[in-house]
């Protein structure tokens, strides 16, 4: 009804007779009575009542315009004339889609600042409007008369489109656009249906047709215009028709309103100033608040105004807004913000019924929609319902249709690292690998968005979450025991985003020292223990005071592993001083002064902590290691057993050193007795017991594990737990078999050279050397330095029987180096002292059984040498008053009176040695003086072919150079007549023509010349061609002469047209020719 003309406006009405009254539709009258009693009246047609209603209803008088409408139809129902009243149906029912379009759609009946129970829906009106439309077309079908077709159809089509009957409008619409192609409302209808459904280029077309038709339409197409150029990205020229509809029509909300978000959104561009920023939001702020003003009664403006309210933290004004949102939203995506900004305002209250509620309508509508998942989740953490959150959480994240969003990945992951009570271990580990391949998914979020970034910034909220130090600290926690890698990365991002705040967290520094600390690398560790204690040291004392107690542990434990014994010292003490009962302070200074082999001072100070804190197992478990060290195996088994009885029978350190203390009793034990072999065997049960429970406890402990594999190596429920009887070779094979397996998988996860050690003694027991030498060496180089004495004696062991088993003399040298290194560090040892001269007289054996061949005097003087020095180790071993030595004195007697035996042949092997190696000596220099006779005979030969090669290229340099000083005097003779030549033709030319020769005549001359210069050139190129043979005679031709032209002086190189043959031999008279 906007595109009504203007013109005529009066509307004449007849009265009885001849009286006419004139109505003045530009100043009528609100209150529409006087005119309703002069219609009644005058009995006016159908189009003047509709004329009039319809002007009231342009003004504004929407309900004038209704009443009218209802009077009309009770005029004529009166009358009797109902046939005609269709029109005015039609126009009842356009007046209730107005009423609709400023009607809530929903009516909420608990809002608490929007409250509108008072008022009718949009439904009902719709409702009622399809009522009218009905009613008009029975009417007019009654009457036989008929709807009007476009008035029908655009008035079917407004409320179907109103209804969201998007298929029935189009038909409807295009039902008239098939009559009318110009028509605007039908125009306008099918736009809006194709930019709902996303086609916004054909949308974008009819838009701009209405633009084309009546650039005063209203409403404006430029708004159309401007979303679809807004969905298709051409965001520029989307403004500026908004804009344009502004400049046209100022009093319009619709243009106000999407400027408004359009400058907020680009309030946030990251290439503006702050300045610029502040402007531009403040700019659309403005434009935002003008379109609500002008429409209070819009979902659009109210939900941008409420966000406005939200971040202001005015809560009343914004819940008005939001419930505002709710009951007037006409889309789904309206409808949803409405909800979530309900919630977020009750969430800021601290109504959280109330948020849960509107929370979970907003997810009815969008089941995934992000801020609705993660107001949600944050409700059920609010009520502890954890694993609520997480399905919330899940749903969101999972297929179909996952949602990719950081913050809820991260907040997913914290969720599922966090423990929950009632959660078993197994799903607490699978819970926590969860979370890890959660936070995983958020650095390929990163890094996604920084390649997306191009080197700009990235988005805002990705900068939050990754400048997050909770959440770096929390993935570190993660990792820890996983992978130390891993978990170090974590702490060096927290900490650089803590130190980039300006007060770094002194926490952090220590924890990633203990990180680098446990990694080796002291130095690095050091400097963070340092500096987190500088950093400490500026807190309140109540908090700094709590923080710099591990941290000053943490650095005296850095100088204690760096050497510097000095400061460790200090440092402890000053500990001790703050804190007297610091345990694990005297355990370390226990340590320190057990390592300067003050062990009596070490057990003081242990049992003095001992006896303030009877009940700390991490002090006895070293008491119990303190003991075994010192050789103290009673007082240990003590200790441990009052551990398992009197304070935690399951604790696995206690569970291991009793299990370990129980074996080496039985295998120490020498009483063969029936009892005595009885508690041996009881003795190895009980080690087994033990390490079997603490796997129970622990099936990741490696050193019960260990424990085990070395009872099954050593057959101790077997062979060892019975009598001392002969080995079986098959059942020692299959158990050392055994136990290599466990031993391979227990160095997977304990990095320790025991575990290399034992693996070595398994591979020794099945005669494996070379890989049993290879795991000794592993053990000694990687883990103990090549100082511990039984990996030592160990390699030595393995080198003597692979030289035994290889009759190999180099084997035996390195195992006799080896027992030398285990006599240096231990040079009182009686049983190594026995070692090395059973080795010096094992050589000297082995190099007196090995042919001359394969041995030097050198050699077999040393080893003979060794020999001697091991009668003298054998003398004094065997005559060693001691009460106990670790060997048998009649073996070591009996071993030096074998070494006399053998030294007597001595001489004997040293004169066949020394013979031997004359006459190999002898041999050898024969061979070399014949074969250095044959060398001079080969080189005599080669220089005289050498001398017979030099003369004969002489003698072909000497010709080559004859050949070329003659073809150089040819080349000269020839030029020389080429000039005599040319002087004639000079002369020749000063001649009358009539003078010149007959062609007859000319003819042979040019002949003769081509002849000339061919066989030249082929003189020349028999002389200078390297293929000619020196020793053939060459038979020189006589020089020919050719006629030269004035053009001969041009380069040669080029062939010319035609040649003629000259003759042979010219004679005087051809100068007189030419």
């Amino acid at each position: 009804m906007d595109d009504v003309p203007s013109t005529g406006r009066s509307v004449d009405i007849e009265l009885g007779g001849q009286e006419v009254i004139t109505i003045d539709l530009d100043n009528l009258d609100p209150n529409p009575e006087d005119v309703l009693d002069l219609l009644k009246e005058g009995q006016c047609t159908v189009y003047v009542w509709t004329k009039l209603a319809g002007e009231y209803w342009r003004r504004g008088y929407l309900e004038a315009a209704e009443k009218i409408a209802h009077c009309a139809i009770e005029s004529f129902q009166s009358s009797g004339l109902t046939n005609s009243l269709h029109p005015i149906y039609a126009l009842l029912a356009n007046i209730q889609i107005a009423y609709a379009r400023k009607a809530p759609k929903l009516v909420l009946a608990d809002a608490r600042q929007d409250v509108m129970t008072d008022e009718k829906s949009k439904e009902d009106h719709y409702r009622e409007a399809a009522q009218f439309l009905n009613t008009g077309e029975r009417v007019g079908a009654e009457s036989g008369e008929g709807v009007s077709g476009t008035l029908a159809f655009l008035t079917r089509g407004i409320q179907q489109l109103a209804t969201r009957s998007m298929d029935d409008a189009l038909r409807s619409f295009e039902g008239v656009l098939v009559e009318k192609p110009t028509n605007l409302v039908a125009l306008l209808g099918k736009a809006r249906i194709l930019y709902a459904r996303r086609n916004y280029r054909e949308a974008l077309k009819l838009f701009q047709d209405v633009l084309r038709y009546n650039p005063q339409c209203i409403p404006d197409p430029r708004i159309g215009i401007g979303l679809c150029l807004w969905a298709m990205d051409h965001k520029v020229k989307a403004k500026a028709a908004w804009q344009r509809s502004l400049e046209v029509n100022p009093s319009e909300w619709a243009a106000q309103l999407l400027l408004g978000l359009e400058s907020i959104n680009s309030s946030k561009s990251e290439h503006l100033t702050e300045a610029q920023k502040t402007y531009t939001f403040l700019s659309g702020t403005k434009m935002i608040e003008k379109a609500f003003k002008a429409n209070q009664r819009s979902a659009a403006a109210a939900n941008a105004l409420c966000e406005l309210f939200l971040r202001k933290g005015d809560h009343g004004r914004a819940l008005k807004l939001a419930e505002r949102t709710i009951q007037f939203a006409d889309t789904l995506t309206l409808l949803t913000e409405g909800y979530l900004r309900a919630a977020r305002v009750s969430h800021a209250e601290g109504s959280y019924a109330q948020a849960t509620k509107f929370y979970t309508a907003a997810g009815e509508g969008q089941p995934k929609h992000i801020i609705g998942a993660i107001g949600m989740a944050q409700m059920q953490m609010q009520n502890d319902e954890m694993a609520a959150a997480i399905h919330t959480l899940d749903t969101l994240l999972q297929a179909p249709n996952p949602q990719r969003s950081l913050e809820a990945t991260v907040m997913l992951a914290s969720l599922r690292a966090h423990p929950r009570p009632g959660v078993s271990s197994s799903d607490v580990a699978q819970e926590r690998l969860r979370a890890r391949e959660l936070f995983d998914r958020v650095y390929k979020g990163f890094e996604i968005e920084d390649a997306r970034a191009n080197g700009k910034a990235s988005s805002r909220s990705s900068r939050l979450i990754s400048d997050d130090v909770d959440m770096y600290i929390e993935i570190a926690r993660l990792w820890q025991g996983e992978s130390l890698d891993r978990m170090g990365k974590a702490l060096k991002e927290a900490l650089r985003i803590s130190e980039g705040s300006g007060e770094p967290d002194p926490r952090l520094m220590n924890n990633l020292g203990a990180l680098y600390h446990l990694e080796g690398n002291f130095s690095e560790a050091r400097s963070l223990y340092e500096n987190a204690l500088i950093r400490t040291s500026k807190l309140s004392s109540d908090v700094s005071e709590a923080m710099s107690t591990s941290m000053l542990y943490n650095l005296a434990r850095v100088y204690e592993d760096e050497g510097e014994g000095s400061l460790a010292k200090d440092a402890y003490e000053k500990l001790l001083s703050r804190h007297p009962e610091y345990v694990d302070a005297k355990i370390r200074q226990a340590k320190m002064l057990s390592n300067l082999n003050r062990n009596n001072d070490a057990h003081e100070l242990l049992k003095q902590s001992l006896s303030s804190q009877n009940h700390n197992l991490n002090l006895r478990a070293f008491y119990t290691y303190f003991l075994i060290q010192t050789n103290l195996p009673r007082p240990a088994k003590e200790i441990v057993f009052a551990t398992l009885k009197d304070h935690d029978k399951h604790d696995i350190y206690s569970l291991c050193a009793a299990g370990w203390i129980m074996y080496h009793q039985s295998r120490e034990s020498r009483d063969t007795s029936t009892k005595g072999v009885e508690e041996r065997k009881r003795g190895f049960q009980r080690t087994a017991e033990f390490y079997e429970k603490a796997l129970q406890l622990d099936p990741m402990c490696a050193f019960a594990a260990q424990g085990l594999a070395i009872v099954t190596a050593e057959d101790a429920l077997g062979s060892l737990g019975g009598a001392f009887g002969p080995d079986d070779h098959q059942k020692r094979m299959k158990n050392s078999r055994d136990a290599l397996d466990i031993f391979a998988k227990v160095r997977e996860s304990m990095h320790d050279g025991s575990v290399y050690f034992n693996m070595g003694h398994c591979y020794y027991a099945r005669d494996e050397f070379d890989r049993a030498i290879e795991s000794y060496e592993t053990a000694s180089t990687r883990f103990y330095g090549g100082h511990n004495v039984p990996v030592l004696l160990c390699l030595c062991r393995s080198w003597y029987a692979k030289a035994t088993k290889d009759q190999n003399p180099s084997a035996m040298n390195t195992a006799l180096r080896y027992a030398q290194a285990a006599l240096h560090l231990q040079p009182n040892d009686k049983a190594t002292i026995y070692n090395i001269a059973m080795i010096q007289q094992k050589s000297a054996e082995m190099m007196f059984s090995t042919s001359p061949a394969k041995r030097t005097l050198k050699d077999l003087q040393r080893v003979i040498a060794q020999a001697a020095h091991a009668q003298k180790l054998f003398a004094s071993l065997a005559g060693d008053k001691a009460q106990m030595v670790p060997y048998s004195r009649d073996i070591a007697d009996q071993r030096r009176k074998y070494g006399d035996n053998m030294l007597r042949k001595g001489d004997e092997h040293l004169e066949k040695q020394r013979q031997f190696e004359a006459e190999t000596q002898a041999k050898l220099e024969d061979a070399r003086r014949k074969r250095q006779e044959e060398k001079d005979r080969l080189e005599a030969l080669e220089r005289a072919r050498m001398e017979t090669l030099r003369l004969e290229a002489e003698k072909l340099g000497e010709e080559r150079r004859l050949a070329r000083e003659q073809a150089m005097e040819w080349t000269r003779e020839v030029k020389m007549e080429s000039d005599e030549e040319r002087e004639r033709k000079t002369k020749k030319a000063r001649k009358p023509k009539n003078e010149v020769g007959s062609g007859d005549e000319a003819e042979p001359k040019k002949k003769r010349r081509g002849k000339l210069k061919k066989e030249q050139g082929d003189e020349e190129q028999a002389v200078f061609s390297e293929e000619e043979e020196v020793e053939k005679p060459t038979k020189k031709r006589p020089v020919k002469k050719r006629v030269v032209r004035d053009d001969d002086d041009e380069d040669v190189a080029g062939p010319r047209k035609k040649q003629f043959k000259s003759k042979e031999v010219l004679s005087d008279t051809d100068d007189e020719m030419s």
